[in-house]
C-alpha cells in the first residue's frame, strides 16, 4: 500500500514540474552543444551521418538486396532511427543524477524528474527524424496512410520502457559508478542482437522466441509495421503483452529503486 501511495506521489511531482522538466530538457539539449560553432545542429548532423554511412556500408558495400520490396535504406531508417533515441536518452538519463549532483546535494530538487529531461532533450531530436522518416518516404512515393498515425503508440511505449530503466540505472550508478560503462557495452551488443540491419527471417524458426524477447525488437518491427507492413499493434498481440509486461516490470522496479534509494543520494555523492 505504501508503495502504490509513493508512486502515486512520484507521477504527481513529475506532473507538477512538467513545465520545468520542458524548460530544463531544451536547457540541457542547447548546452550538450555549447561553443561549437554550429551549436545544436550537431544533434541532427552526427546521426544523419551516422545513418549514411551505414548505408553505404551495406547498400553500396555489401550490396544489399531490397527487403520485402522496400529500398535497404527505406527498412533500415525504422529500426536505426528509434534505435539512437533509445541508446542516446538511455545513457543520457544514467548519468543524469550523476551529472547534476550539484542540485541533489545543495538544493531542494524533485530529483526523480533529472532522467525524465535527459529524455525529453533526447525526444525533441528524434521528432525531427520521424519527420525525416515521412520526408524519405514520400520521396520514394509512399504516401502516409492511417497506419502511421500509430507512430505515437509505439513513441509512447518506448519513452516509457526507457524512462522505468532509467530510473533503476540511474539510481544504481551512484553507488557503482561502472554501471555507466557496463550500459554502455550492453547497448552496443543489444544494437547487433537486435534485427535492425537483419531480419528475423536468417534465423531458425526455433530461435525466433529468443529474438522476440527483447523489448526492442518489439519496437523496432512496430516502427517497421507503421511505416512499411501497414500492421496495427493489437494484431500481435502476444508482442504487445509482452512487451508490456517487461515495461511495467521496469517501470515499478525503477520507482522502487528510486524511492528507496533516494535518501541516500547526497551522502555517497
Amino acid at each position: 500500500m505504501n508503495f502504490f501511495i509513493s508512486t502515486i506521489n512520484l507521477l504527481k511531482d513529475i506532473m507538477q514540474s512538467r513545465k520545468l522538466v520542458v524548460e530544463l530538457a531544451k536547457s540541457d539539449l542547447k548546452t550538450r552543444y555549447l561553443g561549437s560553432y554550429l551549436g545544436i545542429l550537431w544533434a541532427f548532423i552526427l546521426p544523419t551521418i551516422n545513418i549514411l554511412i551505414f548505408w553505404f556500408v551495406f547498400q553500396v558495400g555489401f550490396k544489399s538486396n531490397p527487403v520485402d520490396n522496400f529500398p535497404f535504406i527505406l527498412w533500415l531508417m525504422p529500426g536505426i532511427i528509434p534505435w539512437n533515441f533509445f541508446s542516446d536518452s538511455l545513457m543520457g538519463a544514467t548519468n543524469s543524477i550523476l551529472d547534476n549532483s550539484y542540485l541533489v546535494k545543495k538544493v531542494v530538487f524533485r530529483v526523480s524528474i533529472l532522467p525524465i529531461i535527459r529524455i525529453l532533450s533526447a525526444l525533441f531530436i528524434h521528432l525531427f527524424f520521424i519527420a525525416f522518416l515521412f520526408i524519405m518516404f514520400f520521396i520514394y512515393g509512399y504516401k502516409p496512410s492511417i497506419y502511421n498515425l500509430q507512430v505515437f503508440y509505439y513513441l509512447f511505449a518506448m519513452f516509457s520502457l526507457v524512462l522505468g530503466l532509467s530510473w533503476i540505472t540511474s539510481s544504481l550508478v551512484i553507488f557503482f559508478k561502472d554501471l555507466g560503462q557496463l550500459v554502455s557495452m550492453i547497448l552496443q551488443i543489444g544494437f547487433w542482437l537486435t534485427p535492425i540491419f537483419w531480419t528475423t527471417k536468417i534465423l531458425p524458426i526455433k530461435y525466433h522466441f529468443l529474438v522476440k524477447l527483447n523489448p526492442f525488437y518489439y519496437i523496432v518491427e512496430g516502427y517497421r509495421d507503421t511505416f512499411i507492413y501497414h500492421e496495427w499493434f493489437w494484431e500481435h498481440y502476444n508482442l504487445t503483452l509482452n512487451f508490456w509486461g517487461i515495461t511495467g516490470s521496469c517501470l515499478l522496479m525503477g520507482v522502487f529503486l528510486f524511492k528507496k534509494l533516494r535518501p541516500h543520494f547526497a551522502d555517497v555523492l
